[in-house]
Order: C-alpha cells, then structure tokens, then sequence
C-alpha cells in the first residue's frame, strides 16, 4: 500500500456514561448511552469505511461503546485494547497513533474527552464543507465521532496534516 493513497481516523468518543459509585475507569454506560452506541454504530456503518484496525481505551464505557457499535458494521476490525487511552491528551493520542503499523489504511479510536475532541480539532487543518463549522458548534458529545483524512504514513501524524471529513453527534 502506498503512503499517497489517504488513510482515515475515526475518534469516537465513548457514549453517555452513567455515575454510580465506581471508580472512573469502572463507569458503565447509562441507558442512553447504550442506545446512542448502537445509532453510532449504524452512522459508522454509513461512512462505508472499512476499519482495519480499532483502539479501544480499557475504560468499561468505551468497552461498552465498541461492543455495541462494532454489531452495526459490516465487518469486524481487529481491536486492541489500550490503557494508555484512558485520560489521554491529544499529544499522547498522537504518538499512540505513530505507533500504527503502515499496513493499517482506516483506524477507528473509540477514547474520552477532552482528548479525543482536541485531536479531531489539532489534526484538522483543513475540513469539507461545513464540518468544522458544524463540529465547533455542536461539541463532542458522547457518542460522536469525526472523520479524519490525510496522507502519510503514520509516524509522519502530526497537528495540522489532515482534513475533516465527517462530524457525528446524537444531537445533530
């Protein structure tokens, strides 16, 4: 596969969560968040991107969120559970992300805010239509996801290198 051919990252951040007493990893997701995990999966499912590869924060409600996302595509990409995605800044998510094998073209990473809306944001140096627009004014609520395009490998990710695609949300 050529470096010129673009690659995507989807950032998904996980659905509502709910609060019972638990420690912050150990959050569930509430009633809500397991439906918008589902719709999620459909919209994903929409995008017609074939995921090579998943990156799933250990967090139980990104868990959750994958587990019910994942059912909606049309197949099932290999996915890696990463603890270093837990409360991660968009500086970690980069260099997790340079990590990514070159073989691996469409890389969906299902994480938290307010990491994973600052990356979408850092990464975009350029957008489609009203996407940016659209992402700025709705947020990055639970269960929304941002398409990201560029065209290198994936050691060369940096801020800036990419262009927004999509923009999800439950409340569009």
């Amino acid at each position: 596969m050529s470096v010129a051919e673009p690659r995507r990252i989807v950032l998904f951040r996980h659905a509502k969560a709910d609060w019972p007493q638990v420690p912050d990893h150990e959050r569930p997701l509430a009633e809500r968040g397991r439906k918008d995990a589902a719709v999620a999966g459909r919209k994903l499912a929409d995008t017609g991107i074939p995921f090579d590869l998943a990156l799933c924060s250990t967090a139980t409600r990104t868990r959750e969120t994958w587990k019910l996302a994942v059912q909606e595509l049309p197949h099932r990409p290999k996915t890696v559970y990463e603890e270093r995605l837990y409360e991660a800044s968009p500086g970690e998510l980069i260099a997790l992300l340079n990590e990514t094998p070159d073989d691996s073209q469409n890389v969906l990473l299902v994480g938290h805010n307010p990491g994973v809306e600052g990356l979408a944001d850092i990464l975009s140096g350029q957008s489609e239509g009203d996407t940016k627009e659209r992402m700025s004014r709705h947020g990055f609520p639970a269960a929304a996801f941002a398409v990201v395009s560029f065209t290198a490998s994936w050691k060369s990710l940096e801020p800036g290198v990419g262009t927004l695609l999509d923009y999800w949300a439950p409340t569009e």
